[in-house]
């Protein structure tokens, strides 16, 4: 008689795939990645938007200082709030002259550029003639 070989179990081959709470927990953590990512990228936009209105009300107030200086001393006078040319309509400009300061003979000059929603923004140039 012939003997029967005794039949071993077989073994089953481990699952390979993802449980559902490790695909959970990773979509979270993209989630919070992706999250961080998109409110920086908003501030980051905000922040170039300041940066070009910062540098173009700079440009603005001294192009203005230049154009006092090349008229000479006595020409400085002040100038009240007003709006810029084209194409920096959005921006105002004040000119105040004040005479005597900070000594006899001396003017100075500030050029203040404002910008924004109510003139939120502004910065200030001085100088002295």
């Amino acid at each position: 008689m012939k003997r029967q070989k005794e039949k071993q179990p077989t073994v089953k081959p481990k699952n390979r795939g993802f449980t559902l709470i490790e695909l959970l927990v990773a979509i979270v953590i993209l989630s919070v990645g992706l999250l961080g990512m998109a409110t920086l990228t908003g501030s980051i936009i905000r922040n170039n938007k300041l940066s070009n209105d910062l540098t173009a009300a700079t440009t603005l107030a001294q192009d203005k200082l230049e154009d006092i200086r090349a008229n000479g001393y006595a020409s400085a006078v002040s100038e009240t709030k007003a709006a810029c040319a084209t194409p920096f309509s959005e921006y105002q400009r004040e000119v105040t002259v004040n005479n005597d300061t900070p000594a006899a003979g001396m003017k100075q000059v500030t050029v203040k550029v404002y910008w924004g929603p109510s003139d939120a923004h502004d910065i200030e140039i001085k100088t002295i003639l």
